[in-house]
């Protein structure tokens, strides 16, 4: 009645959640296999994560980060245990933000080499945010419809074409930013030869290699990183949605070289890391770096099951699942949401599954059993 109209909000009120199932204002249960689009990283009620929230809360929620942040140096310091190389760190709130952050860091670690370089290549079907920069490197055009001239400096190439890069390639071209597993675009894989060809294409001309992992980060695909499956080595990688596990966090993490171009005064955040926020993050990842194998070997198991419904193409890797359906599938979404299952539609045909790491291969099967019946005419 009072918020502006910008979700189509399907008619539930959740009210409380449990493990990995929520509950609605009639006391009816629900299995999510969604997370709040892969943010629940822990499901909902995990005593360790309450109790960090609440022991923070009691304690000090903010500080400036006018001043020494304790939370946030040993957040980053676990997030840089999985990194590739020595980095440094940077938070803020959301994964646009940190979208954000990596454009800025783009244009100010060339602009403090004397070179020209500011563009950025990224691709068809992408998802980096809603906000001006990370909106502009999108490239999908319903996502800028009215919204329009973009921030200028982005050029959009297909997604798996070497050829459809090296035709966006410009003299001014400073990086290339990327979901190794498009999200928003449909559960969509980048081809391991592609990425390999595109990171010597980055060490060749000088390119940083921007990795956007908003969604696939913080163990979600059953590595730590998803770009670890490829063997990449990110200059820049931006995180959130799980590494907060429900409460507002953002992060990016660059290799050191690339990381000093950000001093006093170029970049900064009001809330970005505040001791609520962290102290919650750094259950998440301790959590997240023991449920690694589960989440493999459940989300394996869940992709075959997946594969046995005949249904339609099948992609992603972990618990980051999408099932391609030869229709539009909100209509599914609805069905199932109906029968006491929460998933989502993406793409307008694709059905994404992003549930809690917590799941076990009992919640897959009755995941299953749900779809079986919400697939039927």
């Amino acid at each position: 009645m009072f918020t502006m109209d910008t979700y189509r909000r399907l008619p539930v009120r959740f009210v409380k959640g449990e493990g990995a199932y929520l509950y609605d204002d009639k006391g009816r249960r629900y299995l999510d296999f969604l997370s709040g689009i892969a943010v629940n990283s822990l499901g909902y009620g995990d005593p360790e994560f309450t109790e960090a929230l609440c022991q923070q809360a009691r304690e000090l929620l903010h500080v400036s980060n006018l001043f020494e942040n304790p939370w946030q140096e040993e957040l980053a310091g676990m997030l840089l245990k999985h990194f590739w190389t020595r980095g440094k760190a940077f938070f803020c709130n959301s994964g646009a933000e940190a979208n954000e952050a990596a454009i800025k860091l783009l244009r100010r670690y060339f602009y403090e080499r004397g070179e020209k370089r500011y563009r950025i290549i990224t691709f068809y079907n992408s998802f980096h945010g809603r906000t001006f920069g990370s909106m502009s490197a999108t490239a999908q055009e319903k996502i800028h419809v009215g919204f329009e001239p973009l921030l200028e400096g982005f050029d959009y190439a297909e997604l798996n074409s070497m050829e459809s890069v090296m035709k966006a390639l410009k003299s001014e071209t400073g990086g290339i930013m990327l979901e190794v597993l498009q999200g928003e675009g449909g559960i969509r894989e980048a081809d391991g030869e592609f990425l390999s060809k595109l990171q010597d294409l980055c060490r060749r001309e000088g390119l940083l290699l921007i990795v956007d992992e908003v969604q696939t980060g913080i163990g979600r695909t059953g590595r730590f990183y998803a770009y670890e499956h490829y063997g990449l080595q990110p200059d820049i990688l931006t995180l959130a949605k799980g590494l907060g596990g429900g409460v507002p966090i953002g992060a990016l993490l660059a290799r050191e070289e690339v990381a000093k171009a950000f001093k006093p005064g170029s970049h900064g955040s009001t809330f970005g890391g505040n001791p609520l926020v962290c102290a919650c993050a750094k259950v998440v990842v301790r959590r997240v770096e023991e449920l690694l194998p589960r989440v493999e070997k459940v989300g394996n198991y869940f992709k075959q099951r997946l594969l046995e419904l005949q249904a339609g193409k099948v992609r992603g890797k972990g618990l980051m699942l999408g099932l391609e359906l030869h229709k539009e599938c909100a209509p599914i979404v609805l069905k199932a949401l109906e029968l006491g299952l929460v998933i989502n539609c993406t793409s307008e045909k694709v059905l994404r599954f992003l549930p809690p790491l917590i799941v076990e291969e009992s919640h897959v099967d009755e995941a299953v059993d749900i779809l079986k019946e919400a697939l039927k005419p």
